[in-house]
């Protein structure tokens, strides 16, 4: 049994009314996290989809766009539903990782800096080794106070303040690389 597991977190259709759409980066990530997929199903690394819920609107269950986006094709070890940005609070992930003794995650899936990130920072809480694959994460640039940051910037800033601290930073063929 494998002691490590790939979270896919996010990949799900509601994002269509919250900016996913075909960007100049989109189809480098559905082409990464999609080998990250295959290499871990040949590893026999289990597959674990967490789909963010909310009461009302897109991201509700009620809505339809709680699903897979549709480049997708896997079939989920476990599917998990959190209500927060992190894919382990509350949502049942966490128990179930320790029932399985998982002590690795692989991070990918939406969005970069924010809801993959804030998973990879509280598993290294939670004590999980974490492996972060950021050309497996998708995000979209983020305007505040009149200043603009690509998403080249945001994928910048996700590694450096990851990196030697809460996870390390691999590309797909590295991390399946080191699974070996």
């Amino acid at each position: 049994m494998s002691k490590t597991a790939l979270l896919l977190i996010d990949n799900q259709q509601s994002f269509y009314q919250r900016g996913y759409s075909e960007t100049a980066e989109t189809p480098a990530f559905e082409q990464k996290i999609s080998q990250l997929i295959v290499g871990c199903q040949q590893k026999g690394i289990p597959l674990i989809d967490v789909f963010h819920v909310e009461a009302e609107g897109p991201f509700s269950r009620e809505s339809g766009l709680v699903e897979r986006l549709p480049f997708l094709h896997h079939q989920a070890d476990k599917t998990f539903y959190k209500h927060v940005h992190n894919a382990l609070t509350e949502s049942g992930l966490e128990s179930w990782l320790r029932e399985q003794q998982i002590t690795e995650v692989i991070i990918s899936g939406l969005r970069t800096e924010q809801c993959c990130e804030t998973t990879a920072r509280v598993a290294s809480d939670l004590g999980y080794n974490v492996i972060y694959i950021t050309e497996a994460t998708l995000t979209f640039p983020i305007t505040h106070n009149g200043v603009t940051l690509s998403v080249a910037d945001l994928r910048h800033h996700t590694e450096s303040v990851l990196i030697n601290r809460f996870a390390k930073i691999r590309t797909v063929e590295q991390c399946l690389q080191e699974l070996e």
